[in-house]
């Protein structure tokens, strides 16, 4: 542990517990610690990352933080296009914006990340990110 740190490995743990109950993502829970407690790295100070420390403590979300956000962005798309039915650049994006969440489907149930029987379905898009 380095001797600048003000906090020790087990608090770092603590504040990540107490964040992720308040409802902050992994990655706000990272910059939370860095612009508000002053902790430069989470990973050099406890040896594991945000989300292992969230995995141990069972607090990790169902969906993962980089999926839910390609899902908004999908629906945005979607709504843009119901507007705008011209837009082939935007349909385009669509395109490859659904092809990044199957690819990112495939990864996570191949490292259990998702349950193997979890299904993305655009119909029910918004029900994924509450």
């Amino acid at each position: 542990m380095p001797s600048w740190s003000r906090y020790k490995p087990k608090e770092i743990e603590l504040l990540v517990m107490k964040l992720a109950k308040d409802g902050y993502s992994a990655s706000l829970i990272g910059t939370m610690l860095r612009d508000t407690y002053g902790v430069v790295s989470v990973r050099s100070l406890t040896k594991k990352k945000i989300t292992k420390i969230l995995e141990e403590k069972k607090l990790l979300p169902k969906v993962p933080e980089n999926l839910k956000a390609l899902i908004k962005k999908e629906i945005l798309l979607r709504k843009h296009l119901e507007a705008n039915k011209q837009d082939l650049s935007s349909l385009r994006g669509l395109q490859l914006t659904v092809s990044k969440i199957n690819r990112l489907v495939k990864y996570y149930k191949r490292t259990k990340r998702l349950q193997l029987d979890w299904k993305y379905d655009p119909a029910k898009a918004s029900m994924y990110i509450e």
